[in-house]
């Protein structure tokens, strides 16, 4: 059944170590962004200022921004050379030692802990581009749901593994008396381990199948980058479903970054939650959140990929009432797992649908354009959740209400794409 999914030469075991990146980079998401670091930033680096949560939200947009800047150029790049894996390499090990670099962050470095996070944030974001261009070439095109579920699940144990690791150090540091100001830096020493060792499968099996193209002279090869992006807007035209697809993924996916980025921030700050309650918050989540993806990627390839993504998004609206209405840490905990379960469906099934929409000798590009999207809208959501909660003098509950408009918005902005005419378009290109 696995060699009749993936796509002609395709080795399971190529799979697997793709999928490891997943494994291997969900460490640095959930301890940094939306589990212990997050929260730590806000209470402890910036003492629990009223500008903090805002600090840390301009963070993610500065590194969303310089990724945004760059993914389109970086995939065209990639696609010219032939030289994704060589890219994923440099990215990762930036991320890596930005993330271990966050070891001598304490009460007070602000400045210090914004660039560090910033630097791994803009690593791990275009690195995650990179890795989601070799989807089509290791799936089937009726089979890309599948196999984007299979990495994202096997992506939220590898965040699970990473959390399960830092709490037990965690645990271990408050029975010796230590402080968060001791072991938060810890962690981040595991996390960026964990990440380095992990992700070795991906560079070891996985192979590079797109080749290069003939490579120009320095000045020539970014005249010849620039005419490509320039005749990417251009022929957007030609590409209509995954134009608009593109906005629509802008729309909803800054609600999930708002929820990505701010879960740990919202549970402390709103419903009283220590910073041990919300690692064991976020150990469940990842496991609901590994179920929707593997789920959801079957559900894709039989229901359809835009039917799929709608569905997710009620989802995401039922989780935003129930988080509005929750004066209970249960409520909050049931909120918390239906996030975790759209969580990995809806970015399994975006991933899944770029790849259907990508063109063969294009597809770093598109992907590219994909970050370049799921970038802005990191800037968009968060952003939106910290001035919310900035202007309104810490109103976290009005940040989130404001933040699930963006879910409708991507529902009313779904309607009108054609997943076929959308692949129709890309093998004609």
């Amino acid at each position: 059944m696995t060699r009749r999914i993936l796509a002609d030469g395709v080795k399971p075991r190529e799979v697997w170590a793709w999928a490891m990146y997943d494994f291997a980079n969900s460490a640095y998401t959930t301890t940094v962004v939306t589990a212990i670091f997050n929260a730590y930033f806000v209470a402890v680096v910036a003492g629990g200022a009223a500008w903090a949560t805002l600090a840390w939200t301009t963070t993610q947009a500065i590194a969303s921004i310089a990724i945004m800047l760059t993914a389109a150029s970086v995939g065209a790049w990639a696609d010219r050379h032939g030289s994704k894996k060589k890219l994923l390499a440099l990215t990762t090990v930036g991320c890596v030692a930005a993330t271990a670099s966050l070891y001598w962050v304490g009460a007070g470095d602000v400045v210090l802990a914004m660039c560090l996070v910033a630097i791994a944030s803009f690593f791990f974001g275009s690195g995650e581009n990179i890795v989601a261009a070799f989807l089509p070439e290791l799936a089937g095109d009726e089979d890309l749901g599948k196999v984007s579920g299979w990495g994202w699940s096997w992506g939220y144990l590898g965040g699970m593994s990473c959390l399960g690791l830092c709490l037990a150090w965690i645990v271990a540091a408050k029975g010796r008396g230590e402080g968060a100001e001791s072991f938060v830096p810890a962690a981040m020493l595991i996390t960026a381990g964990f990440f380095a060792v992990a992700s070795a499968p991906t560079f070891l099996l996985l192979h590079e199948r797109v080749a290069a193209r003939p490579v120009a002279a320095a000045g020539t090869e970014l005249a010849a980058l620039a005419e490509r992006l320039r005749l990417t807007l251009h022929e957007a035209r030609r590409f209509p479903d995954m134009a608009r697809f593109l906005v629509c993924l802008l729309c909803y996916q800054s609600g999930v970054f708002a929820a990505i980025a701010l879960a740990a921030i919202y549970a402390q700050e709103a419903m009283g939650f220590t910073a041990e309650d919300n690692i064991k918050l976020f150990f469940v989540v990842n496991g609901t959140a590994a179920v929707g993806a593997f789920a959801f990627g079957y559900v894709q390839d039989r229901l359809g990929h835009v039917r799929t993504i709608a569905l997710t998004l009620a989802g995401w609206l039922l989780m935003t009432a129930i988080a509005l209405s929750a004066d209970s840490r249960g409520q909050f905990w049931v909120a918390a797992n239906i996030a975790g379960l759209c969580l990995g469906s809806s970015q399994s099934a975006s991933r899944a649908l770029v790849g259907f929409f990508a063109p063969r000798q294009r597809r770093a590009e598109f992907f590219g354009l994909w970050g370049l999207a799921m970038k802005l809208a990191a800037i968009a959501g968060p952003m939106t959740y910290g001035l919310t909660t900035w202007l309104s003098g810490g109103n976290h509950r009005l940040a989130l209400g404001i933040t699930g408009i963006y879910f409708v918005g991507g529902l009313l902005l779904l309607i009108g794409i054609d997943a076929r005419r959308g692949r129709a378009a890309a093998l004609a290109d």
